[in-house]
């Protein structure tokens, strides 16, 4: 069965939201993870001169 113009235009378009979306989503999950690991690492130095300070007293 063959598809009008409009029937395969809006295909197309849908199509290219999803892409658009799932790759706006793929960006800010990887962003996400970078601003994680940074805070993750700013907390570990925390505790570890926490830990460093509590040793030498």
């Amino acid at each position: 069965m063959t598809r009008s113009k409009n029937e395969v235009a809006r295909w197309r378009m849908l199509r290219q939201v999803h892409r658009r979306r799932s790759r706006w989503l793929e960006g800010q999950s990887r962003r996400y993870k970078r601003i994680h690991t940074i805070r993750h690492q700013v907390a570990q130095q925390h505790r570890r001169s926490i830990l460093f300070i509590s040793q030498m007293v």
